[in-house]
C-alpha cells in the first residue's frame, strides 16, 4: 500500500500526478442489479483504459433486469470505503467481484485500497484469486 494525496485519488489526477500509465490502473466501480425486488450488488473491475459493458455484459451475467451504477450512499455503507477509493478487497462475501480479462493479463496494476489517501499495486491475475472473483470479458473497447 502506497500513501497518495486524497486530492488525488480520481483515476486521470492520479496517472497524471504519480506518472503511472492509465493500462497500469484498474478501476472499480460497484452495481446494483434488480430483479423481481431483489437487489443484487457486485463490483467490477476494469483497466482505466476501458469501459465496462455494464448495461450488457454485467447485466446478463448477474441474471438481473435493470441495472445501474450503486448509489453514491450505498456504495459507501455497505463496503465500508470511501468512495473513489473502493476496492474489491475486502468487499462483502455474497458480493461477485466481475474481473475483466484484460486486467487479469496487465501484469501490476493500481487499484484503489478502499481509502482515497493510498493505493495498491498488486498483479491483475491476483484478483482472479479474491473468493467470489469471475473473469470475463467485460469491457467494451
Amino acid at each position: 500500500m502506497a500513501t497518495i494525496d486524497a486530492t488525488l485519488a480520481d483515476t486521470d489526477a492520479f496517472c497524471t500526478a504519480y506518472d503511472v500509465a492509465p493500462e497500469a490502473s484498474a478501476n472499480c466501480v460497484v452495481v446494483a442489479g434488480k430483479r423481481a425486488g431483489e437487489v443484487t450488488y457486485a463490483a467490477v473491475m476494469v483497466l482505466a483504459t476501458d469501459r465496462a459493458d455494464i448495461n450488457g455484459v454485467v447485466r446478463r451475467h448477474l441474471g438481473v433486469r435493470k441495472i445501474s451504477f450503486a448509489p453514491h450512499d450505498d456504495a459507501v455503507s455497505l463496503t465500508g470505503m470511501e468512495f473513489g477509493g473502493i476496492t474489491p478487497v475486502g468487499l462483502p462475501v455474497d458480493w461477485p467481484v466481475l474481473v475483466d480479462a484484460a486486467v487479469v493479463a496487465a501484469g501490476e496494476v493500481v487499484i484503489g485500497s478502499g481509502l482515497r489517501s493510498s493505493k495498491l499495486l498488486l498483479d491483475g491475475a491476483a484478483l482472479a484469486q479474491l473468493p467470489t472473483a469471475e473473469v470475463l470479458d467485460l469491457a467494451q473497447r
